[in-house]
């Protein structure tokens, strides 16, 4: 009987380490290993060391429960901690919020994730010279043409990340985008396209019907092509050895298409001056609220 149960345990372990290699992908797995991290992330609040009695009055008002952790009335970023009754208030780290529903998970986490109903106050934004807070992810730049960089802040250090080759960060979901779906972008100046105005648009009939998609080679590259979408221009990559082919709105081996033929080198934009923390070697994709940060693009 013990040998039995025992094989049937080893299978059963056999059969979770594949599904878990198999089902986690090497992000999910960095993010369930990084629990593992000594970090402190129960930041105290002011009012740190300050105990609160069990008496039934207390009890009732600061632990609703003898364990766990509970929402602070009109404070969305703080929290009281219970153990065996005993509560105390803390903050999650600046930039970060108190999710109700973490339960034994860390309490804290991205504005994006946690709803603040019932719970308008935040603790002061502490900015640093990289970071407008403490922890959170933020676009790069002030101008509606910079889309393509994001900040990923750590405890006020910032680390640069850029988005893929034609898509915009987006601060409503903490991800890579079409630009044409950020509302602060400016999807023409980003990438430097404007969609040439549909036949309707041109003669002004209002009952013709225009096409949903339109194709255009790049005018500074054949290997690249926009996907014209209501209006607004979509980056897209042939690939190395590829051409756009204008006569069947589909990319065609570079020899195929006039004026492509290979080696074709595309026109080279003047790079702008790399930003700082261009090259992050500190970044940590762990789970832990932020204390390394959590890339949300993959």
């Amino acid at each position: 009987m013990f040998g039995y149960l025992k094989g049937r345990n080893v299978i059963a372990l056999t059969i979770f380490a594949v599904c878990l290699n198999t089902c986690f992908s090497q992000f999910q797995r960095q993010r369930f290993d990084s629990r593992q991290n000594n970090l402190d992330f129960n930041k105290p609040s002011p009012f740190a060391g300050q105990s609160f009695s069990r008496s039934p009055q207390q009890s009732s008002g600061l632990c609703p429960e003898r364990t766990g952790r509970f929402p602070v009335p009109n404070q969305c970023d703080a929290y009281i901690e219970c153990i065996d009754g005993e509560g105390e208030q803390k903050f999650c780290p600046e930039g970060l919020l108190f999710n109700p529903d973490a339960r034994f998970n860390y309490p804290c986490g991205y504005p994006i994730d946690i709803s603040c109903e019932g719970r308008p106050n935040l603790q002061p934004a502490q900015p640093t010279d990289d970071c407008p807070h403490q922890y959170g992810y933020f676009k790069v730049g002030q101008s509606a043409a910079d889309c393509g960089q994001f900040m990923n802040c750590a405890g006020g250090v910032g680390y640069m990340f850029n988005c893929p080759e034609g898509l915009a960060f987006n601060a409503q979901s903490y991800r890579c985008d079409w630009p044409d779906q950020v509302s602060d972008c400016d999807v023409e100046a980003f990438l430097k396209f404007t969609c040439p105005p549909s036949p309707s648009d041109e003669n002004q009939n209002l009952f013709a019907v225009s096409e949903p998609v339109r194709f255009f080679r790049s005018p500074h590259d054949c290997q690249r092509y926009f996907i014209c979408v209501n209006g607004k221009p979509r980056l897209q990559n042939c690939g190395e050895g590829n051409a756009f082919n204008e006569l069947i709105n589909a990319c065609d081996a570079a020899e195929n298409v006039t004026g492509c033929e290979p080696p074709f080198i595309p026109d080279q934009e003047e790079e702008e001056e790399p930003l700082r923390f261009q090259a992050p070697r500190r970044f940590n994709t762990g789970p832990q609220a932020a204390q390394k940060g959590r890339v949300r693009l993959f």
